[in-house]
C-alpha cells in the first residue's frame, strides 16, 4: 500500500482529495494536516481509526509516502520544504509558489534524488487550455488571459493564469502589445502585467474555476476557454499525479508534464 497524507484535509478540494485516496486501491490515508483542526480523533472528521491528525507543522511524524497538499499560498513553501526534507514524495495543488521558491524545492529535491509534482491545475480541461493556448501564440502574439474563480480565493493571478501567460511567453514573438501611450483612467483597470500579456483576475460567488485566453490579429480573434464547474473534475489530475510521482526523478512543475 502506497501511504498518503493530505495537507488541508478539512478544505474543499482536502475533502474531495480524501475521498480520492479513500476509494483507490494500492493506496492508504496514513495522516491529515491542517491548520484549523481543533481535535485529534479521526472519528471527529469521519476518518478512520488510526489515521494521525495533526495541526502543527513540527508535530508531523509519519511513514507517508506521498504529501498531497491543498492549503494556503501562506504555506504551501514551508510544507513543501518539509515534505521533501522528510522524503515524502510532494504533489502539490496550492498555487503561490515564486519562482524563487520553486527553484530552491527543485535543487533541495534534486539533493534529496526525490521526485515530486507543483501542478497549478489538475484539471484536464485546464492542462489542455494551456498546451493549446502555447501552440495558438505563436501565430497570435496580441493576447490577454482572463481567469474567473470563486470569491473566496486566497491569490490573484490563479496559478492556472500565470502558467499560461508563462508558457505563452516561451513562444510569442517579442513585440509591443497595444497602444505605446495608453493612459489609465482609473488604476489597474488594464489588469496585471507579465511580459507585456495582460492578466485580469475576476472573483464572484457562483463560480469554480474557468479562464479564458483570448488571441487577437488583423480581422480574426481566437479564444481559448475551460470551465470546471465541480471540483470533483481535478481529482482525474491528481489521480494521475499519485500514480506518476514516486517513478518521478525530480520536482516536476505542471501535469502535463507526467502525462
Amino acid at each position: 500500500m502506497i501511504k498518503v497524507l493530505i495537507a488541508g484535509f478539512t478544505g474543499a478540494m482536502g475533502q474531495k482529495a480524501v475521498h480520492l485516496v479513500q476509494e483507490s486501491d494500492g493506496y492508504e490515508l496514513v495522516a491529515g494536516f491542517a491548520a484549523d483542526v481543533t481535535s485529534k480523533d479521526p472519528k471527529d472528521y469521519d476518518l478512520p481509526a488510526g489515521v494521525a491528525i495533526y495541526g502543527d507543522l513540527n508535530e508531523i511524524q509519519t511513514d507517508a509516502d506521498i504529501w498531497i497538499d491543498f492549503t494556503l499560498p501562506s504555506a504551501v513553501y514551508a510544507n513543501t520544504k518539509f515534505a521533501i526534507e522528510h522524503g515524502i514524495h510532494p504533489v502539490i495543488g496550492t498555487t503561490g509558489l515564486t519562482d524563487d521558491q520553486v527553484s530552491e524545492l527543485q535543487e533541495l529535491a534534486n539533493a534529496k534524488h526525490l521526485g515530486g509534482l507543483v501542478a497549478p491545475n489538475f484539471g484536464m480541461s485546464a492542462v489542455l487550455l494551456m498546451k493549446f493556448a502555447k501552440e495558438a501564440a505563436k501565430y497570435f502574439p496580441d493576447v490577454e488571459i482572463i481567469e474567473m474563480h470563486h470569491d473566496n480565493k486566497a491569490d490573484a493571478p490563479s496559478g492556472t493564469a500565470l502558467s499560461t501567460a508563462k508558457l505563452i511567453d516561451e513562444v510569442r514573438p517579442e513585440h509591443e502589445q497595444g497602444n505605446p501611450n495608453e493612459t489609465e483612467s482609473l488604476s489597474g483597470v488594464r489588469g496585471g502585467d507579465y511580459h507585456g500579456i495582460h492578466i485580469h483576475a475576476v472573483r464572484l460567488p457562483g463560480y469554480v474555476a474557468h479562464e479564458q485566453v483570448l488571441f487577437g490579429g488583423p480581422g480574426e480573434a481566437l479564444t481559448i476557454r475551460q470551465d470546471s464547474f465541480d471540483r470533483q473534475s481535478f481529482m482525474t489530475g491528481v489521480k494521475v499525479a499519485m500514480d506518476h510521482v514516486l517513478d518521478l526523478k525530480q520536482l516536476v512543475v505542471g501535469l502535463e508534464n507526467v502525462l
